[in-house]
């Protein structure tokens, strides 16, 4: 029998023109041994709607083709099902591939694949919406939200949000956090949720974070002085922020976030600006409910 592999290619993610040929697919997958299908994705979203129709259609390995938001999209289709998850990182961060160690490289990728040697990673949920990588509400939320009115999505254009947000940033509403049967009142610069050890860009504010041991890295870093952002920044840089002694880092189960004054959170989920609907966010993990392609 066939093995079925479908690809969902997003064209335009990272610097675009993202084109995968059957016939380079062919000389992976020869005809006599898979079945193989590509699609491309023409708006938000339609990589879920594609990958549904994939999974209806019997593909036992669906591969996401594009950054960290066409993945989110592909993988939350495929979480608690037997349905395995393959990545070609075509984008700017690629945060989940990094920490996978799926190389850039599209012949190393296909291999990879090709190889389909899966393991179970651990997934989260914001709101019962799915996660992999990482979520946060405050500082984060509002530089993707710059982020994505850029018309290019490069390293340069993220710094050039950073420091425009850092400029902008008045963030004083006070949220309640509940974790590890704790309650506390906190009015936070950044509320950081990490299921992996890296953001994208090789850049992490939790190196330690893994995706196989059924816990998420919870990184809280209280409203700061311009001084203290600037140290924080320059730390973070040198993946050094655990120095600062403002910031405190919990490892969880779970987590519930409730505006005070009952205003909705901003929030980033997998790089992607994401408004929940209810100012009470609910983040929970997943152990081990996705099965992804590794080498």
């Amino acid at each position: 029998m066939k093995t079925n592999i479908h690809f969902i290619v997003n064209p335009i993610a990272g610097k675009g023109k993202n084109e995968l040929s059957e016939a380079l697919l062919e000389t992976y997958f020869p005809k006599d041994e898979y079945s193989v299908s590509i699609k491309k994705t023409e708006f938000v979203l339609h990589a879920t709607s594609l990958t549904k129709a994939s999974i209806d259609e019997g593909a036992q390995i669906i591969v996401a083709c594009g950054g960290d938001g066409t993945i989110n999209e592909v993988a939350s289709s495929l979480v608690s099902t037997s349905v395995i998850l393959g990545i070609l990182p075509m984008g700017s961060g690629n945060g989940l591939a990094s920490n996978l160690k799926i190389p850039k490289n599209l012949n190393k990728a296909l291999n990879i694949i090709k190889s389909q040697n899966a393991i179970a990673i651990d997934t989260g949920t914001l709101n019962g919406e799915p996660f992999f990588s990482n979520t946060g509400v405050g500082f984060d939320a509002h530089v993707i939200s710059d982020f994505e009115e850029n018309t290019t999505r490069q390293l340069f254009s993220y710094v050039k949000s950073t420091l425009r947000t850092l400029k902008n940033y008045h963030y004083k509403n006070i949220v309640e956090l509940k974790y590890n049967g704790t309650t506390e009142l906190i009015s936070p610069f950044l509320l950081f949720v990490s299921n992996s050890n890296e953001m994208g860009y090789k850049m992490s504010l939790t190196p330690r974070a893994s995706l196989q041991d059924g816990l998420l890295d919870l990184v809280i870093v209280p409203e700061l002085s311009h001084f203290k952002l600037f140290i924080f920044a320059i730390l973070f840089l040198f993946k050094k922020q655990h120095w600062m002694k403002e910031v405190r880092f919990e490892q969880i189960t779970s987590l519930e976030i409730k505006s005070q004054d009952n205003r909705i959170l901003k929030t980033q989920k997998d790089g992607e600006f994401f408004v929940p609907k209810e100012p009470r966010i609910e983040i929970a993990i997943h152990p081990k409910s996705l099965n992804v392609c590794v080498q």
